[in-house]
């Protein structure tokens, strides 16, 4: 041992004795007796040196959470079973022997048609299956036939199967063959056998029928898990008997399509559409982007197209333009009028720039294009309710409007921002039973995980300086306490902020509690309200006028709106009666005048929805 370490063993001798410190008998290592002489200060620093170099350490650990929204399927039709006729063909008959042993005298027409029941080979849908065999076991009677005849009810109900088409269906799906009137009387039997199988047929058809009219032929949840809807379990027995005693089965079967302006008005532009011709269509380059003061050959193509697309009252005013243009190719003041013009009136953010939604506006799409948006407006309009509420709020997503009827009448509309394409907004039913005033705002999973705790990683106090609430396991902590490096899958993360002026849900939300935590609310974005294409939300409905909506759910003014907001404090109010919101998606869609517009397919659905519609009817084939 040197001298050095012997004077340094004595000092640390000294110290034991005046500190009274257990010197342990075991050897100390030269570290251990070293923090013996460093200062409370000098062990907590290197305390939590340790800690952050552990927290680094859990970091490395933590899995990275990002949370994706839902996918698209590859859709699965509903198949056709082969039908059993079993329980018909050869039925447990119950009183059917006289109380002296003996059958009845003579064999009713049904009964005598029964046998060609085990060697009819006919396909439906298992409801529909179940339901006919069902109804024709417990009431072993025909519905469309009398005698040898078939009835002039029969050949109306065939009339709607053969014009499904009219109605966004597909009449292949429900096709039947009527037996001629004519036939050899001495083959009786044979009769019975032809009208049995047509009467079997024609109910199947007709139960079919009415499952695709009510419900879709498609399940929307199938598509994507951005559908949700409860799909439709008409029951199918008590629908039968009730177009067997209908004074009009053919009506009350076309009945089960919806009913109400909206659909009357697809109806009937799909008839206009097949009986136009296409006609000539004024091309323009998709990739155009014309401002003020350029210079484009595309020009003369816009001018001719709003010389074919804009109104009577446009081409009246702008008359000496339009006479005199000769296709040059600088966009001048005057071009430049007459453009915002053709944008005002078509309800477009008048700037003059000629870009893809006044493109659109411009060329149109085909008929054959609107004819195939109106079939899936049709389709889509079945998975809502039969009969739309008179008093209900409409948001149709790809026309970025929310409209508030009353009576069955529009009495609000406003345009809405939607979410992004990354973030979409679900499509679904629900009803609306609450508004909240200066509301707080629940910070979705997806955006604390895939927005914040990147952030938050470098900067822990983010949230505590920007006005946000904070729990970890239910509990309130603050944001700079939490280690956000160690914040990985099943951390229990809540996040809200207050409300105030910056809140990002504005003055008020208007709620109809979904697990999509989607509602309607204000926000302090007004400026994305004048673009035309307004797919900028997490997947909420941001209104242009929230007050006037709040106001007419609540059945109250905008002037008493004013005042719950103007008080600063968050207060829920319960609307008097819920009210039924559809949160839509209709890239067709009628306005209150009949006429129906069209609206670009912002998330991509109607490709979907027509590999749906193609899968079922490949299915079916």
């Amino acid at each position: 041992m040197t001298i050095g370490m012997r004077a340094g063993m004595a000092m640390i001798a000294v110290a034991v004795a005046f500190t009274g410190v257990v010197v342990p008998s075991q050897p100390v290592q030269a570290q251990s007796l070293l923090d013996i002489f460093k200062s409370p200060a000098q062990r907590e620093r290197e305390r939590k040196a340790r800690e952050r170099a552990r927290a680094a350490a859990e970091a490395a650990k933590a899995k990275p959470v990002r949370i994706s929204g839902p996918r698209y399927h590859t859709y699965r039709a509903d198949k056709l079973v082969q039908v059993d006729f079993g329980k018909i063909a050869d039925p447990v008959v119950t009183g059917a022997i006289s109380d002296m042993g003996l059958a009845p005298l003579g064999i009713d027409t049904f009964s005598e048609g029964r046998a060609v029941l085990d060697t009819l080979d006919v396909r439906a849908l298992p409801e529909a299956a179940e339901a006919v065999v069902a109804h024709y076991s417990e009431t072993p009677e025909y519905i469309w036939v009398a005698g040898t005849s078939v009835t002039d009810r029969a050949r109306a109900v065939v009339e709607v199967l053969n014009g499904a088409d009219a109605v966004g269906l597909s009449a292949d799906d429900y096709r039947v063959e009527v037996p001629a009137d004519g036939f050899d009387l001495a083959q009786g039997t044979e009769r019975q056998k032809e009208l049995m199988a047509f009467e079997m047929r024609l109910s199947l058809a007709v139960a079919n029928y009415i499952l695709d009219a009510s419900r879709g032929r498609v399940d929307p949840n199938r598509i994507s898990g951005y559908h949700d809807f409860n799909r439709k379990s008409p029951d199918l027995g008590s629908r039968l008997e009730a177009l067997s005693k209908a004074e009009d089965p053919a009506a009350a079967l076309l009945a089960h399509n919806p009913q109400g302006a909206h659909f009357e008005a697809l109806v009937a532009e799909l008839k206009r559409l097949r009986d136009l011709d296409e006609g000539d269509r004024i091309e323009i380059a998709e990739n155009i982007l014309l401002k003020p003061g350029q210079s484009n050959p595309e020009l003369a193509n816009v001018m001719a197209a709003m010389a074919k697309k804009g109104s009577d009252a446009l081409k009246a005013e702008h008359a000496l333009l339009f006479a005199s243009y000769a296709g040059k190719p600088e966009y001048d003041e005057e071009l430049v009028k007459l453009v915002k013009d053709f944008q005002k009136e078509l309800g477009l953010k008048p700037d003059g720039v000629v870009g893809p939604a006044t493109r659109r506006a411009m060329v149109g799409i085909t008929n054959s294009d609107k004819i195939e948006k109106v079939r899936l407006a049709m389709e889509r309009a079945r998975w809502l309710p039969g009969v739309l509420a008179s008093r209900r709020v409409f948001i149709n997503q790809p026309a970025y409007t929310a409209s508030y009827y009353n009576g069955g009448k529009q009495e609000l509309s406003m345009r809405v921002v939607v979410g992004k394409r990354s973030n979409q907004t679900y499509f679904f039913d629900d009803e609306i039973e609450l508004v909240e005033f200066n509301p707080y705002w629940g910070v979705p999973q997806s955006i604390i995980f895939n927005e914040m705790v990147p952030k938050l990683r470098s900067d822990p106090g983010y949230l505590d300086r920007a006005g946000y609430e904070v729990t970890v396991g239910g509990k309130r902590v603050s944001s700079s306490n939490v280690n956000w490096s160690a914040v990985g899958a099943g951390s229990r993360v809540g996040v809200r902020q207050r409300p105030g002026s910056s809140n990002a849900l504005g003055e008020l939300k208007i709620m109809f509690p979904n697990s999509h935590a989607i509602y309607m609310h204000d926000t302090p974005s007004k400026s994305l309200f004048e673009r035309d294409t307004r797919a900028f939300s997490h997947g909420c409905i941001r209104l242009q006028d929230p007050r006037a909506m709040a106001a007419k759910v609540l059945g109250t003014t905008v002037e008493d709106i004013g005042s719950y907001i103007a008080g600063g404090q968050h207060t829920p109010v319960n609307v008097p009666e819920n009210i039924p919101v559809h949160v839509a998606y209709f890239t067709a869609w009628p306005d209150e005048t009949g006429a129906v517009n069209y609206y670009a397919d912002i998330y991509g659905r109607d490709g979907y929805l027509r590999k749906a519609i193609d899968a079922t009817e490949a299915a079916r084939d």
